[in-house]
């Protein structure tokens, strides 16, 4: 264990970021507009910058005139040639790392550039913040006396060219400060392994005898680690192996669905959950209140952000506002520029301002993760929402879950097919789904407009899975741990049915 001393010295120089921090919060459009200037500078003499004549950028608008909106599948040629090692392409200095990235609807993997300077102001930068905004608001934490339990992805690295590319988590580790690395629970190499299952085994041998007093790492994959964890110490919970346990940074997905399982193993009345939202493209934002599910965007990162509402949403040609003009509670597209040479890229993901002074936002889903076969646009928030209040009245309990359309056939109308892995199974399944789709009519009026009078939408069908089933297929597909994910909603029935066709289920 650190020294006292050593604690209260590294709690103080975390919480000197704090003033950082406050002062994009007083100034935000500021440091926003400093941001994309700097950034434009940097770049402007790369082939990007040549071509977009960056040297003529004066202001935003002339930023927007100038530059394209781009998805990955519009710029994977341009990182195939910095992948093999051709240097300013899009950033002034060469980018040596790429960050694999494969999300769940698309197989083919992308290769996000991580450019050191991403790694240093924007990546290593957001940790020390989620730890300092942690400290201010906890003054009498004991979190720096003991070790983070950190659960990444593979370390499975491939180089080629003088540039290497793999797991983000990967990348960060291996680049750690010594700092970071000291504080932090299992060793490097284990950390690292590509196999999952001798990772999780690992973990445990180098941990349950460390004081762990944080945990970080994607809620999912987290469960099965602290219940196996109990499984091998034959403990009843998770404080009886860590009594000095209080506080957990999590991301990748949303929290609510696992709430109570984590409440049931770590049994503390004021334990602290922490909310980070990051990806192989950037860190964005940050939880900066205790007990709170809004998350404070990150200003001075080297990323500069632009939205588009989906209510407007059309692509590459959709028109993006920047960060002054957004509206709380309308469902914004995430555009962004960033450190690593990524210019007006539309990441996929999509997010709610619930607050604007200061900026916080909460995830609201994907741009791709999202049921619109008959025009009732369902999105993982209505999902989720709906779901939390039916497990709420028929005293459930998920584990995962995914959606995909039935569609119209031979006269019959469509519907929407859930197929869910319960922890607790509800008494009558039918109650259950009536109850989730009134939920999803009361959240979603586009919904309730299909549904009415089952004109266009008949009821919801359920099937549930056996148990493991999701984590089966992850594993057949080789994506246990890390970032990997399953498919909560989907336009189409290719995931559910390769997961029916596993839990020996046919419509």
């Amino acid at each position: 264990m650190k020294i006292p001393f050593l604690n209260s010295v590294i709690a103080w120089s975390l919480k000197k970021r704090k003033h950082q921090i406050d002062f994009f919060i007083k100034y935000p459009i500021e440091v926003q507009q400093e941001v994309l200037e700097n950034l434009i500078k940097q770049a402007k003499n790369t082939e990007i910058g040549k071509r977009y004549n960056f040297n003529q950028i004066k202001t935003y608008s002339d930023f927007i005139e100038n530059v394209p909106i781009r998805k990955y599948e519009s710029i994977e040629h341009e990182i195939d040639q910095a992948r093999k090692g051709t240097p300013n392409i899009f950033w002034h200095s060469k980018i040596k790392w790429f960050a694999k990235s494969s999300g769940t609807t698309n197989a083919k993997s992308k290769f996000i550039p991580v450019s050191k300077v991403a790694l240093e102001d924007c990546h290593y930068k957001a940790v020390k913040d989620m730890l300092s905004i942690y400290a201010c608001n906890n003054q009498h934490t004991k979190m720096f006396g003991g070790k983070n339990l950190r659960l990444g992805g593979s370390s499975e690295m491939y180089e080629k060219n003088g540039t290497i590319y793999g797991d983000l988590s990967a990348i960060i580790i291996q680049n750690l400060p010594l700092w970071a690395d000291f504080s932090s629970a299992p060793s490097q190499k284990v950390a690292l392994l590509s196999d999952w299952e001798i990772k999780m085994d690992k973990i445990i041998d180098e941990t349950i005898n460390e004081d762990i007093t944080s945990l970080a790492g994607v809620p999912s994959w987290m469960l099965v680690l602290l219940n196996k964890v109990l499984e091998r110490t034959g403990k009843n919970n998770i404080l009886e192996v860590w009594p000095n346990l209080e506080v957990y940074f999590h991301g990748g997905v949303n929290f609510n669905a696992y709430r109570k399982q984590y409440e049931k193993i770590i049994p503390k009345k004021n334990f602290q959950y922490y909310e980070i939202y990051n990806a192989s493209e950037g860190f964005f934002a940050i939880q900066d209140q205790n007990n709170s599910q809004e998350l404070l965007l990150m200003l001075d990162y080297g990323i500069f952000y632009e939205f588009i509402s989906m209510d407007t949403f059309d692509d590459e040609n959709s028109v993006a506002i920047p960060l002054e003009k957004v509206q709380l509670e309308t469902n914004y597209a995430l555009v962004i520029t960033t450190n690593a040479g990524l210019w007006r890229y539309l990441i996929g993901d999509t997010i709610k301002f619930t607050s604007l002074k200061p900026y916080r936002i909460k995830i609201s889903g994907r741009t791709k993760h999202f049921i619109n076969a008959f025009g009732e646009e369902l999105i993982i928030e209505n999902a989720e929402k709906a779901l939390e209040i039916a497990c709420k009245k028929t005293n459930t309990s998920i584990k995962e879950y995914s959606v995909a359309p039935v569609f119209m056939k031979d006269g019959k109308k469509g519907k929407h097919q859930w197929l869910i892995e319960f922890i607790q199974k509800p008494k009558n399944t039918d109650f259950f789904m009536e109850v989730l789709d009134t939920a999803l009519k009361n959240i979603n009026s586009d919904y309730e407009a299909k549904r009415y009078l089952n004109i266009t939408l008949e009821k919801p069908i359920l099937n549930i899975a056996k148990p493991n089933l999701f984590y089966n297929w992850l594993k057949n597909k080789r994506k246990l741990g890390g970032q990997h994910k399953v498919p909560r909603l989907s336009n189409d029935r290719k995931f559910i049915e390769e997961l029916l066709q596993l839990n020996n289920i046919s419509l």
